[in-house]
């Protein structure tokens, strides 16, 4: 029987129960649906992780004072990074082009009648360009301020909105309290967006060295950030950091590393491996529902088979063969199957538009996510569709003739 006839018999035979076919079909929908918004929302996750981690830059490296054990990273007592540590890595590392220094704190800040519980943030003043915050208002400090140790703050949008009640509002020149200290406000650096496990509109950034002497009294740092000449080059600056922190404190050729270091790359690679994962058990939850509509077809073309069981007993009986019966029946599962796949996927598709248009969740279509949500729903078919299809062909002639 040729594979056209046969495909004319399975449409024939799906059109003659239209009701039973599309709630067939309707868990193959579903499951194709849930398959591709998972995967764009996975995908969505990825591509906002991949963006807000190359915002920071892919050149940069971050030195934390700690050592690296089995359990993840061992801080303790080893606060043992200075600002001459700092100094150091910028004129010894051949390929760094800026270091700076960074000691951070949570304090209360307060403007007139309002207040607001934020970071506040020691850093120098090339600590704008190499963790890329432009300004969106007014200036920075300068290496001046840094020297005489200055109340000045340049402040995130989160805060202009705790403590003036709008993001748009123009606080410089204002002066906000920082335990119980004035400091003049001289910029706000642009909105950059909850990043989700830190916010960096939510800061106030003042000098290292009023940050350190001033208002949290401290001696050592919580991280030096180090940017490179080019990403290429952070593996050799890694060496050369490693060689002169190790140098300056001390440490014997046994003794493990009183620090460690992360680059942005780094970081970036573990984001994505979460991501992927994240989509990955996504994609495999949505798929059980593409599994429940597999059943669905196994089951209504069970009791198809068993309702024609005199009319595949005629057509062997006129001479169609074992393999004739199997493509019917086999073709018909695959048919809705992949009617299913198709509708799937345009409600796929416009579930994932409305989510993201709904701000909810950023979605991404890859290109090969309709390809794999329908294909594997022609592979629930075949999967499926398949024992059916050998019952019907396995049945005798003459026994199917006598079937009332």
């Amino acid at each position: 029987m040729l594979w056209w006839t046969v495909a004319k018999l399975a449409l024939k035979s799906l059109a003659g129960s239209k009701l039973r076919s599309g709630l067939t079909m309707l868990g193959v929908v579903i499951g194709v649906a849930a398959v591709l918004a998972m995967l764009a929302i996975g995908e969505g996750a990825r591509v906002e992780v991949t963006e807000s981690v190359r915002q920071w830059g892919t050149n940069v490296l971050t030195v934390r004072p700690g050592t690296r054990g089995l359990g993840g990273v061992r801080t303790d007592a080893l606060q043992r990074l200075t600002v001459g540590d700092a100094q150091a890595i910028l004129e010894g590392v051949p390929g760094v082009v800026a270091v700076t220094p960074e000691v951070t704190g949570t304090v209360q800040a307060k403007f007139e009648n309002r207040n607001t519980r934020t970071t506040v943030r020691g850093v120098s003043d090339v600590y704008f360009d190499v963790r890329n915050f432009p300004l969106a208002k007014g200036s920075i400090f300068d290496s001046s301020d840094e020297r005489r140790m200055a109340r000045v703050a340049v402040l995130g949008s989160k805060v202009v909105e705790d403590l003036w009640g709008d993001r748009g509002a123009n606080p410089v020149g204002a002066a906000v309290k920082v335990r119980g200290h004035s400091y003049t406000v001289l910029g706000v650096f642009r909105e950059r967006g909850d990043q989700g496990w830190f916010n960096p509109d939510d800061q106030i950034l003042i000098p290292y060295t009023t940050a350190m002497k001033r208002l949290f009294g401290v001696e050592h740092l919580r991280a030096i950030y180090v940017q490179v000449a080019h990403e290429d080059a952070l593996g050799e600056a890694q060496e050369g950091i490693r060689r002169v922190l190790r140098a300056r404190h001390g440490l014997r050729e046994a003794s493990p590393d009183d620090f460690y270091m992360q680059s942005s790359t780094e970081y970036l690679q573990t984001l994505e491996g979460v991501s992927r994962t994240f989509t990955t058990l996504l994609a495999s939850v949505a798929g059980v529902s593409l599994l429940v509509g597999g059943i669905g077809i196994m089951n209504i073309m069970l009791v198809a088979v068993t309702e024609r069981t005199r009319e595949i007993g005629v057509r062997k009986a006129v001479g169609a063969r074992r393999r004739d019966i199997l493509r019917q029946f086999l073709l018909e599962s695959l048919v809705l199957s992949a009617f299913g796949g198709l509708l799937g996927l345009g409600l796929g598709v416009a579930i994932t538009v409305l989510v993201d248009r709904s701000g909810a969740f950023h979605t991404v279509i890859t290109p090969g996510a309709p390809a794999l949500a329908v294909g594997f729903a022609l592979g629930v078919g075949v999967f499926f569709g398949y024992y059916p299809a050998r019952k019907a062909a396995r049945l005798h002639p003459v026994e199917a003739l006598r079937y009332e």
